[in-house]
């Protein structure tokens, strides 16, 4: 069987680890980001692609080309699967300080590139019998935090939009939205970078980098990459990797 992934945010963190674990699997990956991955290779039997595109960009992510590519990755395929891992954490900090053009930034790209690119996807690789959707969620999503209005709002709304895409019952198509828990990632470091004022809660975030707690990028991917390979993909639609 011919497998083929398509991973958004694949240059660093959990989208490079989750790139690397699929391609280790034979899977041919394309990779969606602002700049190229400078650690993933291909490897036997797998193909690397990276497309440079700013899933921030709204004029990037309706561009007709954009179509075509996932069209073309997609052909040959008897398994297909969307990764939409992209996303950020900041504005940083209470309603009323976050700013316009930063909250529209994390909207377009938290919110607007996935929902994008999801309908891209099952439009064009239709004719694929076995295509999977799956949504880097976080449980932030799923609670409300202090500071993190932005944050919490846009992963709530890929939870949402995965459930709604399970109503639909489109035949072929799976979907799940995952939260993966707390990962040592640059999006951590921007977390810890922030004030009190700003975030509540960076004390436990600190604490948690200072105890060696955080989760590892690599085994992070490594587990994403099991479950998106296996049978049990989307039979829960919104999910939590450390109850995998």
């Amino acid at each position: 069987m011919k497998t083929k992934a398509i991973v958004t945010g694949h240059s660093r963190g959990l989208g490079e680890a989750i790139a690397a674990a699929l391609l280790d699997k034979q899977v041919d990956v394309l990779g969606l980001s602002r700049r190229a991955s400078t650690h993933l290779a291909p490897s036997d039997g797998a193909k690397l692609t990276q497309v440079a595109l700013d899933l921030g960009d709204v004029g990037a992510l309706t561009d007709r080309s954009l179509s075509d590519r996932i069209e073309a990755f997609c052909a040959g395929a008897d398994r297909v699967i969307l990764v939409n891992n992209a996303g950020m954490v900041k504005p940083i900090g209470p309603v009323g300080t976050g700013g316009a053009a930063d909250i529209a930034k994390a909207v377009t790209l938290n919110v607007t590139g996935p929902l994008v690119l999801a309908d891209l996807f099952q439009a064009v690789a239709a004719p694929v019998k076995d295509r999977r959707l799956l949504h880097i969620s976080s449980g932030a999503g799923r609670r409300g935090m202090a500071g993190w209005s932005v944050y919490c709002a846009t992963k709530a709304a890929l939870d949402n939009h995965a459930r709604a895409i399970k109503e639909d019952a489109v035949p072929g198509l799976r979907v799940a939205s995952l939260a993966p828990g707390v990962i040592d990632t640059d999006m951590q470091a921007d977390i810890r970078g922030s004030s009190v004022e700003q975030f509540p809660a960076i004390d436990q975030f600190k604490a948690m980098k200072a105890d060696g707690v955080l989760a590892s990028p690599t085994e992070a991917g490594a587990k994403i990459a099991a479950y998106l390979l296996s049978d049990a993909f989307g039979a829960e639609t919104l999910t939590d990797l450390r109850t995998l």
